[in-house]
């Protein structure tokens, strides 16, 4: 299953990964981290829902983004 990590201490909660994400679960937090921003979050219940596209990754501009994306299967496998 792919997925991303946020790396909250990096996120200023500019939310430019939310508007490229293909399947629109990357959301803002009600949380908040050590520098005041709300970080950006994927959402337990949708988390399955990450295509591993690495767009989100692409274009944080505080490299906050880690995209861990599942090999896909070869044919007869």
């Amino acid at each position: 299953m792919s997925r991303i990590v946020v790396q909250e201490d990096r996120c200023k909660g500019c939310l430019l990964c939310t508007t490229v994400c293909p399947v629109g679960i990357i959301v803002q937090s009600d949380r908040f981290n050590v520098s005041g921003y709300k970080v950006a979050e994927v959402c337990e219940a949708d988390a399955d829902k990450c295509t591993g596209c690495a767009s989100c990754a692409q274009i944080c501009p505080d490299v906050a983004i880690t995209v861990y994306k599942t090999p896909k299967k070869k044919k007869g496998e």
